[in-house]
């Protein structure tokens, strides 16, 4: 049993209402503050997407990104922060953040690269994170907001992505139907692995589009979404307008706690 008395009250989180075409930015924000020293230094670390001659091109821009994602797995260790709004520099200080929090830094890195970002906001069953805590589900959130990144990376093929010019960080790998043949199955919200490293070898599905191998774990987590919120120019638009997944007292008390403790612990 789920619970939704840690959850902020007075939102309503079933219309995808400022959501639809968002048209995304590179801008800085407070969540994705870029221009920060410590995201700077993350950048070197990475290299640049190409040379002037290719800067543009998709495919180098994608591979960009996939160099970013493999360097965020190394710098920053997973754990269950339920801090979302901690700005991305905080996040590299600390050298541990949660899903949302490296999604975000991933997503600072694309933009000081000039690559526009937006967010697709998925209200997500509790029950999907039990596996994670087995003798705590009395205080698993009934309902938990994430934010899913998407990269504007235009030139990119309208064959084999639906939301072109938009690339979902799902695709961030190679096409859902492509990484679902994989040989390790789908994401099973177990172990040390987070929906962040699942990137790289398996489809992660909201939408029903792809199943994995019947042998394994699925691949379609689309029975897990409540609700699509729609898209936002920023993380930062989405928890304005529907709150963070805790409310600000069961934040404050589970931080410290959950903020060390290592994923799959």
């Amino acid at each position: 049993m789920t619970s939704s008395l840690l959850t902020p009250r007075g939102r309503v989180r079933t219309d995808p209402t400022g959501g639809g075409t968002a048209a995304g930015s590179d801008a800085p924000t407070r969540i994705l503050d870029w221009r920060h020293p410590r995201v700077a230094s993350l950048l070197r670390r990475i290299g640049p997407p190409a040379g002037s001659a290719g800067a543009s091109d998709p495919a180098l821009r994608t591979a960009a990104l996939r160099r970013a994602h493999r360097q965020i797995v190394a710098d920053v260790r997973p754990v269950y922060s339920v801090q979302d709004e901690r700005p991305v520099s905080e996040v590299l200080r600390r050298g541990r953040g949660s899903c949302s929090q490296r999604l975000a830094v991933l997503e600072a890195v694309a933009r000081a690269s000039g690559v526009a970002t937006r967010v697709r906001g998925l209200l997500v069953d509790g029950t999907f994170w039990y596996p994670r805590f087995p003798r705590l589900h009395r205080i698993v959130p009934d309902r938990v907001l994430l934010a899913w990144p998407e990269f504007r990376l235009d030139g990119l093929p309208p064959a084999g992505h639906a939301t072109a010019p938009w690339l979902s960080v799902s695709e961030l790998f190679g096409g859902l139907d492509e990484l679902s043949e994989g040989a390790g199955g789908g994401f099973t919200n177990t172990g040390p692995e987070t929906l962040f490293e699942a990137l790289s070898r398996t489809a992660i599905d909201w939408d029903g589009a792809t199943v994995c191998p019947a042998a394994g774990a699925a691949c379609d987590l689309s029975a897990h979404v409540l609700a699509d919120l729609g898209h936002f120019d920023s993380r930062d638009e989405l928890f304005a307008r529907h709150g963070q997944t805790l409310c600000t007292m069961a934040r404050l008390l589970a931080e410290p706690v959950l903020g060390r403790r290592a994923a799959g612990v």
